[in-house]
């Protein structure tokens, strides 16, 4: 098994995964697809599960001893998965509403998980081909097809130029009462984590998400932005952290690159029960 800190060891082959999976999306992409409803009523695509398929034939094939959480197969119970140290934490495609809407901004995302942290990240944008990756100590890097892959970094705070990535599908009364606490500002939305990725190269400077998501959501994007200087955090400023409650869900969080700005400040108030 590959030693606690040489993750990069894991990191092309799952960037091949992670292409192989976008590859089945953008197949059914171009072809028509259709549009079912899962439980919690979120839609599902045949791309959803082509793509888990593919990134879980290819992960039990890479490491047969770690086992796999995708969005797809969520229904492990936290019994069982309490007691797993490593595994592979998969969102097969985040943004279903941004491919059913046919704009792109949708990505293949996956992580590795190791004692609750996230310590690698390959995120996969199947309609540009771009790739984001991580692994813990090795830095974040941006890669455009036929290109070599960038070393990425985030930026400092211009309070007077602030601009703040934003969700396309899922805004909130809490997230206008924070942009409208931080003043004047660009506001980028978009779909997917690909919010994230922008803090993680400079492109913005924080992105809040003051509303619910799951873990799968995060996870590879969190080793993005961290390897590229910056932080996904809960509100109280603590590192989001994976597999330690029965719940799937994450708590409200920040995704920013300099930690000397007050961002708390700016934060709306909770509501009371």
């Amino acid at each position: 098994m590959t030693a606690k800190n040489d993750y990069s060891n894991y990191l092309q082959e799952v960037i091949d995964i992670s292409r192989q999976a976008a590859d089945k999306i953008l197949e059914i992409y171009d072809s028509g697809f259709s549009v079912e409803q899962k439980d919690d009523r979120t839609p599902l695509t045949e791309a959803d599960l082509a793509a888990h398929n593919t990134i879980v034939a290819g992960l039990n094939k890479m490491t047969p001893e770690i086992p796999v959480l995708s969005e797809e197969s969520a229904k492990i119970s936290f019994v069982e998965r309490s007691s797993w140290q490593r595994y592979w934490l998969v969102d097969p495609l985040d943004g279903t509403r941004e491919f059913i809407k046919r704009n792109g901004e949708f990505t293949v995302n996956i992580a590795l998980i190791d004692g609750g942290e996230s310590v690698l990240g390959v995120i996969v944008v199947p309609v540009t081909g771009l790739t984001y990756s991580a692994s813990r100590g090795q830095g974040a890097y941006r890669q455009e097809p036929g290109q070599e892959a960038v070393k990425m970094s985030v930026r400092s705070v211009d309070a007077k130029q602030m601009i703040i990535a934003g969700s396309r599908s899922h805004g909130s009364e809490r997230m206008q009462q924070f942009l409208a606490k931080v003043g004047p500002h660009e506001l980028i939305s978009m779909g997917s984590s690909l919010k994230s990725c922008l803090v993680a190269e400079g492109k913005a400077d924080i992105y809040a998400r003051l509303g619910l998501t799951s873990e799968w959501d995060t996870a590879a994007a969190q080793c993005v932005v961290e390897e590229a200087g910056g932080y996904l955090t809960q509100l109280d400023m603590s590192p989001l952290r994976y597999n330690t409650k029965d719940s799937l869900l994450n708590p409200d969080f920040l995704v920013f690159g300099d930690a000397n700005f007050p961002w708390q400040d700016y934060l709306p108030e909770e509501k009371s029960d």
